[in-house]
């Protein structure tokens, strides 16, 4: 393999080292549109993690795609899909620790599926019922899980990345060896809360790497009216922190990239910033209609660069997926969804007296007093 730091490369594999050219400026690609591979820069990665990572970027495209159904039927009052996104979040799970920390945006709630979430207890919170791990108390599509590690989204643009700073510079304190990611997604970048976070991890040098998935459209808001920079990576000089560019519809090289940010890290070099470029082929949410703002023709631009296509046709180019295999593979997690939305769909809603869980850790006497009626009412509220 060739040396990142001498050898001409669109961007360099080690952020904040130099190449020839910027790579905050450039795009990092190791899966060009058609599928073939850049192989001097490819991840070193088997047919079995090569095809385990395809499986996850199916298996929420398809996931994406029951639920925005249930959406319409009526039985989800939200969801937010990340159709033509798949790549940065899965390529994410993959570069990831057990012991690391997820602060998402709204696109990167895969990252739990990957990393070993249940189905059903994902699927669970978007209904918000008894199957739910957060009781009910999240809204739809903000799902998170203390046992992997991932915190809920901020419906609020921003907040969720100097969360991320900060318990990135608490890991630093105590000594562990943990990095945290934190998202956002281009239009959060004209938010205070970005340049907070930019500048206390350029500042306290913690272990954190800021991934901005630039899907190029804030809700209607076109990328072009959030910033005058050339790019989102490169305001991160302002901050004097790395700042990568890379193709985010490509999975190898997103995850070369995440994967280097999150060593970098660990080894004590500080954070860096990553700009993943890719597109929001669908609505913003299921309260969104995109034709307002957008034209078909750019939506089918797009289309030729889906991260999902691209990685299949790179698989079949090297041996590792067939039609066979392809076919088998989607009949399973067809089967796997619908019988994980069947069973949640069957959930009842969390108990009433679940109010009273996980406020303090010494429940107060006017609370214990307040439970104690309501599980004497006949029945429970709840309970019908």
């Amino acid at each position: 393999m060739p040396d990142p730091l001498r050898d001409p490369a669109p961007v360099p594999v080690r952020p904040g080292e130099t190449t020839g050219e910027d790579p905050a400026l450039g795009l990092f690609q190791v899966l060009r549109e058609d599928g073939r591979a850049r192989g001097e820069w490819a991840p070193d990665l088997g047919a079995k993690t090569l095809r385990a990572m395809f499986r996850h970027m199916l298996r929420v495209r398809l996931l994406d795609e029951r639920m925005m159904m249930r959406q319409r039927q009526g039985k989800v009052g939200f969801y937010g899909a990340i159709t033509g996104q798949e790549a940065t979040p899965i390529a994410a799970g993959f570069a990831l620790k057990t012991q690391d920390w997820v602060f998402p945006a709204l696109r990167e709630s895969a990252i739990m599926l990957v990393r070993g979430f249940p189905l059903t207890r994902y699927i669970a919170q978007v209904y918000g019922n008894a199957g739910d791990v957060l009781k009910g108390r999240q809204m739809p599509s903000h799902m998170s899980g203390r046992a992997v590690n991932q915190v809920a989204w901020s419906s609020c643009l921003g907040p969720q990345l100097p969360q991320a700073v900060g318990a990135a510079m608490a890991a630093k304190h105590r000594g562990d060896d943990a990095v945290v990611l934190g998202f956002i997604g281009d239009g959060a970048t004209s938010e205070p809360d970005f340049h907070a976070a930019m500048n206390f991890a350029g500042v306290f040098k913690p272990p954190v790497v800021l991934i901005c998935q630039n899907n190029h459209w804030a809700i209607s808001v076109p990328s072009e009216k959030q910033t005058a920079s050339a790019t989102f990576a490169v305001k991160a000089r302002a901050y004097g922190i790395p700042g990568v560019r890379v193709d985010g519809n490509d999975v190898l090289g997103t995850y070369r990239v995440i994967k280097e940010a999150v060593l970098r890290a660990r080894e004590g070099e500080g954070p860096t910033f990553i700009e993943a470029v890719t597109y929001r082929i669908g609505a913003h949410s299921s309260s969104d209609d995109p034709t307002r703002y957008r034209s078909e023709e750019e939506v089918e631009a797009w289309r030729q660069k889906d991260p999902l296509q691209r990685f299949e046709r790179f698989l079949r180019s090297e041996g590792h997926l067939d039609d066979g295999l392809r076919d088998s593979l989607e009949a399973e997690l067809e089967a796997e969804i619908k019988a994980a939305i069947t069973e949640v769909e069957a959930m009842p809603r969390p108990a009433t007296e679940t109010l009273f869980e996980d406020v303090y850790a010494d429940v107060p006497w006017h609370l214990r007093a307040q439970e104690d009626e309501l599980r004497a009412a006949d029945p429970p509220p709840g309970h019908d």
